[in-house]
């Protein structure tokens, strides 16, 4: 019962502030000048008009806010879709674009060749870890044999050393295993590229006298039966004379980065049945 008799007395004050507003507004206009009592009822209700004013706009202003907030998390969140959809294009292009002036590379190399070359994916290393060594995507199915040269568009990468129907593994030239024999381009001095690291290949076997000077580049001899003659092997950064030695101490630098290797071109040979003879061995 308190609790309605509470309410039906805050009806009345509603009422009988309606009420006094209402004979405010009903002022015939013959006079403008508040009358005291007037004032005071207006210093009285004013307050609470402007409350209930600001209340309202308040709650109007976080009403919009609010959706307003919920279209812009919405735009956000398609914004970030369309922005990760855009990137992963772009990384695909710019893969696309890399891949495709790679290849345009091997092809200038492959038309400039006398010899029928097979192109091949680099798909892996040599899993036992004892050598440096690629896994490429071509093997016996392709035609592809032992002692096979592998080369890129900047130079020799190695020598196919064993093959299975569909893949084959590539013994690189910075091996310390691999030795290919070479020539000084300029000078004709001939030796030996031995592997060392992934960035340096030592130069053997030339003699003192020899003509041997850094920034020289570095091709293959043709001798050995692998390598066709003139396919670059790299360039001379140091050229030592030890005390004591016949040879030069020659480190060079490798034509091929081996840290981006991803497409390779194998040089067939066209005596297939040499290469059979060599396998079975």
């Amino acid at each position: 019962m308190k609790g309605v008799s509470g309410f039906r007395k805050i009806w009345l004050w509603v009422f009988i502030i309606a009420f006094i507003l209402l004979l405010l507004s009903s002022n015939p206009g013959q006079r403008t000048a508040w009358n005291p009592v007037e004032q005071l009822i207006i210093e009285i209700t004013s307050p609470f008009q402007k409350f209930i004013k600001k209340t309202v706009n308040i709650i109007e202003e976080l009403w919009l806010s609010y959706f307003y907030l919920i279209n812009v998390c919405n735009e956000n969140k398609e914004l970030r879709k369309e922005i990760d959809s855009l990137r992963m294009k772009k990384n695909l292009y710019q893969e696309l674009t890399a891949s495709n002036k790679r290849l345009q590379e091997l092809l200038q190399f492959k038309q400039v060749t006398n010899r029928p070359i097979l192109a091949a994916q680099v798909i892996g290393l040599d899993p036992t870890g004892w050598f440096k060594s690629i896994i490429i995507d071509k093997g016996k199915n392709a035609g592809l044999y032992l002692n096979m040269p592998v080369v890129n568009s900047y130079g020799v990468v190695g020598r196919i050393v064993s093959v299975s129907p569909n893949y084959s593994k590539v013994l690189l030239i910075i091996d310390q295993n691999s030795a290919v024999d070479c020539l000084i381009q300029r000078s004709r001095e001939r030796g030996m590229i031995k592997g060392v690291s992934p960035e340096v290949c030592s130069l053997d076997y030339v003699a003192k006298p020899g003509d041997v000077i850094v920034g020289d580049s570095i091709i293959t001899s043709g001798l050995g039966g692998v390598f066709p003659k003139g396919l670059s092997l790299g360039k001379v950064i140091s050229v030592n004379e030890v005390s004591g030695e016949f040879f030069k101490e020659i480190e060079t630098r490798p034509a091929v980065n081996f840290s981006k290797l991803e497409e390779v071109l194998v040089i067939l040979k066209e005596n297939i049945s040499t290469n059979h003879q060599e396998e079975e061995k």
